[in-house]
């Protein structure tokens, strides 16, 4: 939503589209899980009566809708891509189907998921990790609004300290908020390395992929 309180800001989609493009252009092959917090947080609704499970479903469906922003800003690049969801909607995007997902990413398609796992009770986060660990990636990055992972809320406290890499149990033990306890125990018992940047860097995607030291890398100890 860039700076706007609500919503989907055309700069904002112009850029991510544009990290990730050149990112693509490395000749790697990319995944996008997007989240809905822009539009609708399941969460969020879910605390002030409304029912989880129909608030979650509603949030599955914002992220429908940044999807096939994102794959229209991607295309408009020159970037083909696929959008497949979690929930069955044939006349706007795949379902998601695993050997087709992997077919896309052969073929040089950027493959963007959207509708998390289909389930409620599951985060963007988990989904991620989840079709992380399903099409076999070397790594997932998570793109946040902050440099990586401190100590403690830099915006509350200005002597949080930065943590440049640190271990998926050490994570879970000071209950460090970066992901969510799920998403993080899936990635450890699986060994995914997860990578947490700032997505704001211009070129921060790619050196990450080109391997430079950007970010908070969560890994085995």
């Amino acid at each position: 939503m860039g700076d706007q309180s609500f919503g989907i800001s055309p700069e904002m989609i112009k850029y991510v589209a544009e990290e990730v493009r050149s990112t693509f252009d490395l000749g790697v092959q990319i995944a996008i899980v997007v989240g809905g917090g822009n539009i609708f947080r399941g969460i969020a609704a879910s605390s002030y009566g409304m029912d989880r499970v129909s608030a979650d479903r509603m949030g599955m469906l914002a992220t429908v809708i940044n999807s096939l922003a994102l794959q229209d800003a991607l295309e408009e690049k020159g970037v083909f891509t696929r959008v497949q969801t979690a929930i069955s909607m044939h006349e706007v995007a795949e379902p998601f189907i695993l050997r087709r997902a992997v077919r896309h990413l052969e073929k040089g398609r950027v493959v963007i998921f959207a509708a998390g796992t289909g389930n409620p009770y599951f985060t963007t986060d988990t989904a991620a990790v989840l079709r992380a660990q399903e099409i076999r990636a070397e790594v997932l990055l998570k793109a946040t609004k902050v440099d990586g992972l401190y100590d403690s809320d830099p915006v509350v406290n200005k002597n949080a300290k930065f943590i440049r890499h640190i271990s998926y149990m050490e994570v879970i033990e000071k209950q460090l908020h970066v992901m969510d306890m799920t998403a993080i125990s899936l990635a450890m018992d699986n060994k995914l390395p997860l990578i947490i940047f700032n997505l704001m860097g211009k070129g921060n995607a790619r050196k990450v992929v080109c391997g430079e030291t950007v970010g908070t890398q969560i890994a085995a100890k």
